[in-house]
């Protein structure tokens, strides 16, 4: 999703009231005030749907989406997760749609649904691969051996650590690639 171009400290005349609540939630995020910033993004979704701002409705409900999750609230965070992705697919926003894939895929992992989050996950990887992001790939490798290992697939969780290990080892990282092929050993005993 594009972040809002608001504009600069002070020029409060040229936003409207819900890029101002949105505003509002950003700080409060960054003080760490949950819950003012949570009503904050809400009266901005508000406010965004009443001025028909798609962008600001993804934004918010991204947002909306992620203290849902932090709270442990994981239907409410992918209602709110559901609607920016609807959002950024009618204007082809890939990136913002990969990282709302990539929140998706955690949510549903945190969740229990581990072969759902398998799925998700290899697709996440076929992206990374598709990028050529080779920390992106490593990092979808080792959680996928996490659900793996959780679903009693040792083998298919060491498979995922020893290609975590060749691409460390395509990049010369011997130490790494090293401690992913202990990984691999130790998961398939």
């Amino acid at each position: 999703m594009k972040e809002l171009k608001l504009p600069k400290e002070g020029q409060t005349e040229d936003k409207t009231q819900a890029q101002q609540d949105y505003e509002a939630g950003r700080e409060f995020l960054k003080d760490g005030d949950v819950a003012q910033a949570a009503n904050a993004f809400h009266n901005a979704l508000i406010g965004f749907e009443q001025e028909g701002n798609e962008n600001g409705i993804a934004n918010a409900s991204d947002k909306l989406a992620d203290i849902c999750a932090e709270r442990g609230e994981t239907e409410k965070a992918l209602v709110n997760l559901e609607r920016a992705y609807l959002i950024c697919s009618k204007h082809s926003d890939r990136f913002s749609l990969f990282t709302l894939e990539r929140k998706k895929a955690g949510l549903i992992y945190q969740s229990g649904d581990l072969d759902k989050a398998v799925r998700l996950y290899l697709d996440i990887l076929d992206e990374f691969s598709a990028l050529r992001n080779p920390q992106g790939s490593v990092e979808t490798l080792e959680t996928l051996a996490e659900i793996y290992l959780q679903q009693g697939e040792k083998e298919k969780a060491a498979d995922a650590y020893r290609i975590a290990a060749s691409i460390h080892q395509s990049f010369k990282h011997q130490k790494h690639a090293e401690e992913f092929l202990a990984k691999a050993a130790a998961a398939a005993d």
